[in-house]
Formats: structure tokens, C-alpha cells, sequence
């Protein structure tokens, strides 16, 4: 087993581990413990998260905690560049903030779960799981995750356990709608198979998205089967590195009714464009992301 601590305090704005993976922006991360998204607001628990990376194919657990000022990582390898990667180690909190609008609902998100991070997951199992989030909670998602892993990931050999990889896009391409269906996927289950079909035949790729202007890789993730303009925008804010970008689901056009109406357009493209620019442009979806977790869980951190 290899092991690892990152002192915290050595981090510009630190990091709160538990808003981090249980926000709703990842469903990629699961506790050790399995009560994942079973407190909604929750920060400070010290339990142990985990994941699944992959080398040249081949999976890999990595185990993550925060105690203090310490994040603790144990895996199968050597994993502090792959921790420091998944959470965005090398944000600067502060100056994300700073560019944040003085906005009282804003900088109140920002104070209930400061240390809060973006993640950075990766494309496929990102793209995977947001287009199972149509009209979900987010414990139903992370569900779905779940069942998508027991019954199609590999088995990983870990610490005495035996965990499960996220599917590749081959053991999803292979699969039926029937048995997807099966695992509660219900309507989404031919947009799961047939965007990991696509995928796997190399049809395309969500990491073609990557070094586009914003909206043409926004226009370039639309083409999955399943993905709308608000899926393509959680996959690159949540996976590839565009952090202007500002998912206008349920909760932030809420935010808009009460806090911003003047940025309500009449469209997604318009309104998008908008938001993002009152919510600060580059960093935009960062303060987009403090909003979800602070209005989703009634303005109060537990």
C-alpha cells in the first residue's frame, strides 16, 4: 500500500474534503462507510472517500480523508499527483473568490462552505453519470453510479476489500437497455449504451471538447446521445477544466428568478452567457457551484 499526507495549510484556501465529493457536482466518489449523500450540507467528517483512477487501463483505489489540517491518501500506487488532480489541489481559493460579485447570497455560500473545491473527474464516467441526472436527487444519482459499477466494473484488490472500477465505455457499449433499465436507469438507459457505444468505437470522445472556445465545446459534447446544453456544461465544469461554465439546472435558475432576474434571456445560450458574466466570468463556475450546494441544502453547513 502506498500512503501520503498534503498538509492543508499549504493550500491557498485549504480544502473541505466533504462538500467537496458529497455537493452534487461528482458521483464518482464514495464512502468508505457507504452513508454517502445521506446528510445533506454536512461538512467536517473525517471519513474516508475513495475512487478509482485508471494506469495504461489498468484500475486503481484511491482512499482520501481530511483530519485537521492534514488530507491523508492510501492506495495501490503512488497517488498524491492523481489526489491533487481529482480535487484541484492547485485552485487558489482565495483569488477565485476575490472575482466572485459582493453579492450577499454569494459570499454567504461562500462562508457556509468555505474550502469547498471544484472536481475534476474523469470525461467518460462525468458524461455517464450527469446524463443519469435528469430529474434525480442527487443520492439517486450517486445510486445509480453505484449499481453501474457492481454490475459492470472491475474488481480492484485493495487493503483486504474488494472494490469495483467504474465501467469502461466498452463494458457499457456492450450491455442492453434492458439490463440497464434493470439497474434503474429507467429512460436513460439507450442514452447510457448508445453514448458509451460512441465512445468506445471512437466516434467521439468527451476529451475532443478540451482546448475549444467555451461554446464550441459545449456544442461539441451535445453530440452524445442524452446531453443537452446543461449535461455538456456539468461535464466541463465538473471534468474539463472550463470553470467560467454555469449549468442552468433546476436550482440556479431559481437563483436567477430571485437574485438576478436581468439575466433571465429567454434561452439557455443567452441566459448562460449572462449569468456567467454576473457570477464573475472566468471563475463563474465556481460561485455557480457554492450557490447549488448553500440554496440545495437551505443556506446552512451542519
Amino acid at each position: 500500500m502506498e500512503q501520503g499526507v498534503i498538509d492543508t495549510d499549504t493550500l491557498a484556501g485549504g480544502i473541505e474534503l466533504q462538500s467537496t465529493v458529497e455537493s452534487g457536482q461528482s458521483y464518482l466518489w464514495n464512502r468508505e462507510d457507504g452513508r454517502m449523500y445521506e446528510t445533506e450540507g454536512a461538512t467536517g467528517d473525517d471519513g474516508w472517500y475513495w475512487t478509482t483512477v485508471r494506469r495504461e487501463g489498468t484500475p486503481h483505489v484511491i482512499r482520501v480523508r481530511q483530519r485537521e489540517a492534514r488530507l491523508e491518501w492510501e492506495s495501490t500506487v503512488e497517488a498524491e499527483r492523481d489526489v491533487r488532480r481529482l480535487l484541484r489541489l492547485g485552485d487558489d481559493l482565495d483569488e477565485i473568490r476575490a472575482a466572485a460579485p459582493d453579492d450577499e447570497v454569494v459570499q454567504d455560500a461562500y462562508d457556509a462552505y468555505w474550502g469547498m473545491r471544484l472536481v475534476r473527474d474523469p470525461p467518460f464516467g462525468s458524461l455517464i453519470s450527469f446524463i443519469c441526472s435528469a430529474q434525480m436527487r442527487v443520492s439517486r444519482i450517486h445510486g445509480m453510479q453505484r449499481a453501474l459499477r457492481e454490475a459492470y466494473g472491475e474488481t480492484v484488490e485493495f487493503d483486504g476489500a474488494t472494490y469495483r472500477a467504474y465501467p469502461t465505455p466498452s463494458a457499457l457499449a456492450e450491455t442492453s437497455e434492458d439490463a440497464l433499465r434493470d439497474l434503474g436507469l429507467g429512460y436513460r438507459a439507450p442514452y447510457v449504451q448508445r453514448t458509451a457505444e460512441m465512445v468506445a468505437t471512437g466516434e467521439a470522445h468527451p476529451d475532443e471538447a478540451t482546448g475549444l472556445d467555451y461554446e464550441a465545446a459545449r456544442e461539441s459534447l451535445t453530440r452524445f446521445v442524452g446531453v443537452g446544453q446543461k449535461v455538456a456544461d456539468c461535464v466541463l465544469l465538473f471534468s474539463l477544466d472550463f470553470l467560467e461554465a454555469v449549468p442552468l439546472d433546476t436550482w440556479i435558475r431559481s437563483t436567477i428568478e430571485e437574485y438576478y432576474p436581468e439575466c433571465d434571456r429567454g434561452n439557455y445560450a443567452d441566459t448562460s452567457r449572462a449569468i456567467r458574466s454576473a457570477l464573475g466570468g472566468e471563475y463563474a463556475g465556481y460561485a455557480q457551484t457554492y450557490l447549488f450546494h448553500y440554496l440545495r441544502t437551505g443556506g446552512d453547513a451542519e
